[in-house]
């Protein structure tokens, strides 16, 4: 969650970033010279070191940054990385709008804007056409309209109908990380024997050991995985294992489900002091016809704050959809027994039409 002055960003106008993901301007403000200092771009920067030696990651960071930037890449971009000058502008453009309208003009909606544009073209990076590649068919016997939880039309018959976000529970790994409305933030700390994460939504909090201990055994399954760290030069490197079959890698945790066989790799690597380049490799063959590799840059955020994510307090979510479908159950009852037409299920969404390939809601036939 973000505290910020709004007078203060009203100066602010759109970073720029072009074919090189990590160079940051601004108009109104000052930037620090050591923003320009990237460790891709400037001979000579190297990230700081805790005390014990290691590369130091820890701090506040977000993904706010990355909120324009599309998951897969667009044909209009088809074989390019990053995008153009031009592509650029219209992107930054639009971004300064975003941000405007979210600290200006929305009232109530908390609706989170990074400070800096990127140009890359996709987060998926691997494979080289930025598309994540077909489920087998296999993974795709398990979509079923509680991928999508709320955001689709039920049926709602029980907790099992939704997703794990709904729920409260958990937005898995990368559900965790990938940009949304709100609720961005991730902080780091770490000891000379582990490194923690802990996310903003949902509060979950990874603590992965670096003593080099194996893995659980198999019989043990977590919806965050067994999480193994090392570091390879500057980049810490988390091995993880032992998922469960109930977690999925879209925004929120939403999507598909993998398999209980996947394994991520993740790497974090700070490339300036204001920035952690992450990537995640996705290897799970009873889902995904090849692996796969997601890449954002996570940043600070001027004044941003993590505060608790009280969930179920205030989620009407799961109770109201069910009582509405028990609600709906009853009005079709009531209309069998007095031989009146079955009332129209409404398969309406707030947010949207269900996603491709799922199914709407429940169809009543007559008895």
């Amino acid at each position: 969650m973000k505290c910020r002055d709004r007078a203060s960003w009203t100066a602010v106008v759109t970073a720029i970033v072009l074919l090189s993901p990590v160079v940051t301007l601004g108009q109104g403000r000052q930037v620090p010279a050591e923003t320009m200092a990237a460790a891709k771009n400037v001979k000579g920067w190297t990230p700081p070191r805790t005390t014990w030696g290691h590369p130091d990651l820890q701090g506040i960071w977000t993904s706010d940054d990355m909120r324009s930037v599309p998951v897969q890449r667009a044909d209009a971009v088809a074989g390019r990385a990053s995008l153009t000058p031009e592509e650029f502008t219209r992107r930054a453009a639009g971004d300064e709008g975003s941000r405007d309208r979210a600290i200006n003009k929305e009232t109530v909606l908390r609706n989170e804007w990074g400070i800096r544009t990127f140009g890359y073209t996709s987060l998926v990076t691997e494979p080289a056409d930025g598309r994540i590649p077909p489920m087998t068919p296999d993974a795709l016997k398990r979509a079923a309209p509680r991928d999508i939880g709320t955001f689709g039309t039920g049926p709602f018959d029980g907790p099992d109908d939704f997703t794990l976000y709904d729920r409260c529970i958990t937005r898995g790994v990368i559900g965790s990380l990938l940009p949304v409305l709100y609720g961005n933030g991730l902080r780091i700390v770490q000891t000379p024997e582990y490194v923690v994460i802990s996310y903003e939504m949902i509060h979950d909090t990874r603590i992965i050991p670096l003593d080099g201990r194996p893995h659980a055994g198999s019989k043990i399954r977590q919806y965050l995985g067994d999480s193994r760290g090392r570091w390879d030069g500057n980049t810490l490197v988390i091995d993880t294992t032992n998922f469960t079959d109930q977690t999925s890698l879209g925004a929120n945790g939403n999507g598909v489900r993998h398999s209980d066989k996947m394994r991520m790799t993740e790497r974090l690597t700070r490339i300036d002091p204001q920035m952690i380049d992450y990537e995640a490799t996705i290897d799970d063959p009873a889902s995904y016809a090849r692996p796969w590799t997601l890449r954002l840059t996570i940043t600070t955020q001027p004044d941003y704050q993590m505060y608790e994510y009280a969930c179920h307090e205030g989620n009407g979510a799961v109770k109201y959809a069910l009582s509405g479908e028990r609600a709906y159950d009853r009005a079709v009852a009531d209309a069998v027994a007095k031989g009146l037409p079955i009332p129209p299920h409404d398969t309406g969404s707030p947010y949207g039409p269900p996603a491709p390939g799922v199914a709407p809601a429940r169809i009543v036939s007559e008895q």
